[in-house]
């Protein structure tokens, strides 16, 4: 009996010395996980901070290139319709003065707009401007009466022109008045000048003679 008690209290010491408190592992184990996870934490949260910080300061820098528009006025910006101005009509001739001719606002000059010789070669000449947008596929026509008859109708691609502040010419091409008795007196025309989205820019109607001769210059 003594033996076992003995026993019983060696093996009874030496388990008490190799078991480990609880107090410890908790100690040793829980604090190591928890401060690992506390770190990771904190450390993703600083990270996601920054990164929003260097998208705000991005999205700054963006916001501040080029002019800036509201929508409304970059929607009118991109439709504005192109402007042309009929300056003035020149007719050609060689052997004499150009005859200038200015053009009415309201399109419609008073009397006979201009003479011209009979049986003679020239050619018109026109000084425009184009204003706010590109026009495309710019076209002249002209349609000429005699005693209300039509004589004569005509088409001429003048082309297509982006605005600029200084203004174009075009010349048609080289004309030769009828001639003879028949031939000779007072016509009617209406000219127009449009583009390929058929906007008419200036519609001309006047009256024009054919004489035997050219009237004198006009010093």
């Amino acid at each position: 009996m003594g033996f076992d008690e003995k026993n019983k209290e060696e093996v009874s010491e030496t388990a008490a010395t190799t078991k480990t408190p609880p107090n410890e592992e908790h100690n040793v184990d829980e604090p190591k996980s928890g401060g690992i996870s506390r770190k990771m934490s904190e450390s993703s949260l600083y990270g996601t901070d920054q990164e929003e910080e260097d998208d705000e300061e991005t999205n700054e820098r963006k916001i501040e290139l080029g002019p800036q528009y509201t929508l409304k006025e970059q929607l009118e910006k991109e439709t504005l319709e192109p402007e042309v101005k009929i300056l003035s009509l020149e007719i050609k001739s060689a052997g004499r003065p150009d005859i200038v001719l200015s053009v009415p606002e309201n399109g419609k000059p008073k009397g006979s707009w201009f003479t011209l010789k009979e049986g003679s070669r020239y050619s018109l000449q026109f000084t425009f401007k184009v204003k706010n947008n590109i026009v495309s596929g710019l076209k002249y026509t002209n349609t000429v009466w005699k005693t209300g008859v039509r004589v004569d109708s005509s088409k001429e691609m003048i082309g297509t022109f982006s605005p600029q502040a200084e203004p174009y010419t075009h010349e048609m091409p080289e004309e030769t008045t009828p001639s003879g008795m028949f031939a000779r007196g007072s016509y009617a025309a209406r000219s127009k000048f449009v583009d390929d989205d058929n906007r008419c820019y200036l519609e001309i109607n006047y009256y024009f003679d054919i004489r035997k001769d050219w009237l004198p210059s006009k010093n």
